[in-house]
């Protein structure tokens, strides 16, 4: 493998879904953590939109006095929804569009 330089890596452990059992190098950011979700494009053999493999970051162990986590590894979340939290202030988009008021003549 080359050498990233200034950039690190970590080698990070997968479990579950297609990807169970292997070992990737995966960036780490400036806190030294690997990103809360991976997700891994999966070209379609017919030519269609891609399948998305999304995994979840967690702990993989814990020390003993402190609780602080050991390593990370990522576990295959199935469904693969949006793991943003939900702020009351933001509304979801209609999937038609953003709309107006009632009522509003658009002048």
């Amino acid at each position: 493998m080359t050498d990233t330089g200034a950039v690190k890596s970590e080698q990070t452990p997968f479990e579950g879904g297609p990807m169970d059992g292997r070992v990737l190098p995966v960036l780490v950011g400036p806190t030294g953590h690997p990103p809360k979700t991976y997700r891994i494009p999966v070209p379609d053999p017919a030519g269609g939109p891609p399948t998305v493999l999304v995994y979840r970051r967690v702990p993989r162990g814990q020390s003993r006095r402190l609780g602080l986590p050991r390593g990370w590894k990522y576990e295959f979340d199935p469904e693969g929804k949006d793991g943003r939290p939900k702020w009351p202030w933001s509304r979801p988009t209609p999937p038609n569009g953003p709309e107006g008021k009632p009522g509003d003549t658009g002048g």
